[in-house]
């Protein structure tokens, strides 16, 4: 009997067995458990990265061969590192240090030992490779780049980091993936799939051929080539035009919200974050806090947008009934806040809709924002009515783009002043710098050259995109077609247009007209002050412009801001009617204008708080 049980308990465990090794190997199996069999090795293939072209079908960003040197850690045997370490071109100590990361990596499976070698690197080690078992090389593509400009657009790529490889399983050590720009936005599209080979080793493991018959394995998917709206020619030409200079460009086509240029300033070479310089060239631009190159001004910086922000506190009194196109104040060198003389540079005198815009005159808005506010028993109620408005222009928030960062600016509402100065102890005159862009309102480059698209479309814009086509065809995410509109009606648009139209012929921006091209714009001059050791002064004023053009048939809507660039006419101004022309015309008419944008910089205002000698603001200096 005891015999008996003892055979029917080792035949039990036997089928035991048996079921559940044929249960794991027929409904069970998953190709993610070959990674655990150490007789099976996993070779990638990796497609090339999307190329990346502009709006008009002109290469930006390609890819260019590279090798990684790549380890598995257990198969490393005994070796001459000083030999090894001088056809690397690293030191003993490093090479230890990218020794033991691999091992804690995994023993096992490969692991990126030196990156992005150069053919002719490649080609030096290659010879010698068959002398240092355990290590391998791996070819990979890197970018490269068919021009100097648009590195805060393109963005760039860097190997994955511990982080990656904890929150995404498609990535392994050593991979190149999407940091920054369109590079980070569309990665998934840009990538393509990387293909993989199962590989099957003896117990001496030595190679003995594909694993299954390769039925596992799969083939590297290329990745997509993407179009983006910038225009490379007008992306360099901006480009140059800011050298010397700091502050952000922002160019949108306003019939579709495309972005056409997109500038920041100062910025690099994208090449210089390719190839293995790239961490101590990214090391050197990152920490220069002075002019912060890797900081992009067109979609972060974050300043009061200064008198263009008057035409939005025109639409809004036009909608609201308060004044019509022949409503006047009368502009006393400024206009008063109690007792206090609020200063002005129009040149006083009686002002209307029309020369109120196109002499930036600061009393006829203020006497405006005063009224939109007297049209409601409270400040609140008259404030919930302003800030409704100024947000369907896309301001105070972020505008929903395909850009992996920005800034939301500032639209203040009651709650920020209830929690400044009390619920019920403010009223128009306390933030009446807000009707002439000062105040407490900030917006981006982005956000401004958008709300000019938005007047150019005399009512409605288009959410600001980069992407132009994906792999050759037009599918785009929907809602850049959609149209949104704002609470302003359309009839009031073409007045405050007018006014616009007459800044270049007989007010702030006469001296910047382009031959032939009928322009609406409007100068602003931002007040600027900074923080040194503790010490808050006043520098030379930012300059301001936006403009659309042509008038009755916009085809680029732009907004540009020069730090430390005197009044918005001088710096911004030229500067804006070099890109239009450019853009429209595809020459410049105007060559002594450009040598001296070309030419000029700014670099002695930027240095004015560091010198530790006196200085005059806003002195007039060309």
């Amino acid at each position: 009997m005891k015999k008996l049980l003892l055979s029917s308990i080792v035949i039990l465990i036997g089928f035991t067995f048996i079921g559940r090794l044929s249960y794991l190997q027929l409904f069970r199996f998953s190709p993610d458990q070959i990674l655990d069999d150490p007789a099976i090795k996993k070779v990638y293939d990796y497609p090339e990265r999307g190329y990346i072209y502009d709006r008009d079908g002109k290469l930006l960003v390609g890819n260019q061969p590279a090798y990684d040197v790549m380890v598995i850690p257990r198969e490393v045997k005994p070796l001459d590192t000083l030999e090894f370490c001088s056809l690397l071109g690293i030191d003993k100590p490093d090479f230890i240090s990218k020794m033991e990361k691999a091992r804690r990596y995994s023993p096992r499976l490969p692991s990126v030992l030196v990156p992005q070698l150069s053919k002719e690197d490649y080609a030096r080690l290659q010879e010698k490779m068959r002398h240092f078992t355990g290590f391998y090389i791996q070819k990979r593509s890197l970018r490269y780049y068919n021009t100097k400009s648009a590195a805060n657009v393109l963005g760039y790529i860097s190997e994955v980091n511990e982080w990656d490889l904890q929150n995404n399983p498609y990535y392994v050590a050593g991979e190149l993936k999407g940091r920054t720009g369109i590079e980070k936005q569309y990665e998934e599209i840009l990538r393509g799939r990387k293909g993989v080979k199962h590989i099957q080793k003896d117990r001496f493991n030595r190679d003995i051929g594909p694993y299954k018959e390769g039925r596992l394995d799969t083939l590297p998917q290329q990745g997509k080539e993407i179009h983006i709206s910038l225009d490379k020619v007008l992306q360099e030409y901006g480009e140059k035009l800011m050298h010397g200079k700091r502050g952000g460009i922002v160019a949108i086509e306003p019939k579709s919200g495309e972005i056409l240029a997109m500038i920041s300033g100062p910025t690099y070479d994208p090449a210089l974050l390719v190839g293995r310089e790239r961490s101590r060239n990214y090391s050197k631009l990152h920490y220069d806090t002075i002019s912060k190159p890797t900081w992009d001004r067109s979609i972060l910086a974050q300043p009061s947008p200064g008198s263009p922000f008057k035409i939005l506190n025109a639409l809004v009194g036009l909608e609201e009934g308060v004044i019509d196109t022949e409503t006047k104040f009368r502009c006393y060198h400024g206009f008063y806040v109690g007792n206090t003389l609020r200063g002005c540079h129009c040149g006083g005198g009686i002002r209307d809709l029309n020369n109120g815009i196109y002499k930036s005159c600061n009393a006829y808005f203020a006497g405006v924002f005063r009224k939109i506010y007297d049209k409601y028993e409270t400040t609140d109620q008259g404030m919930d009515v302003w800030e409704k408005h100024m947000k369907s222009f896309g301001l105070g928030d972020f505008l929903g783009t395909d850009l992996p960062t920005g800034a939301p600016g500032r639209i203040p509402g009651k709650e920020y002043y209830d929690k400044w100065y009390g619920d019920g102890r403010w009223a128009a005159s306390t933030i009446i710098s807000n009707s002439i862009g000062q105040g407490e309102i900030a917006a981006t480059p982005l956000q401004l050259a958008n709300m000019t698209a938005t007047i150019a479309n005399r009512g409605y814009f288009y959410t600001p995109h980069i992407i132009k086509s994906v792999g050759g065809n037009g599918n785009i995410d929907p809602k850049f077609s959609e149209p949104r509109y704002t609470t302003i009606d359309r009839k009031h648009f073409e007045s405050v247009i007018e006014g616009m139209a007459n800044v270049y012929n007989y007010g702030t921006g006469r001296w910047v007209q382009v031959p032939d091209i009928e322009i609406a714009g409007k100068t602003g001059t931002v007040e600027n002050f900074i923080r040194v050791d503790g010490e808050r002064m006043q520098l030379t004023d930012h300059s301001v412009f936006v403009a659309f053009a042509p008038v009755e048939n916009p085809q680029i809507a732009l907004a540009v801001y020069i730090e430390n660039g005197y009044y918005g006419s001088r710096y911004a101004g030229h500067i804006a009617s070099l890109l239009i022309e450019k853009y429209i015309k595809g020459e410049i008419t105007r060559k002594d204008l450009e040598k001296r944008m070309l030419e000029k910089t700014l670099e002695h205002e930027y240095n004015k708080p560091y010198s530790g000698e006196p200085f005059k603001i806003n002195e007039y200096v060309w």
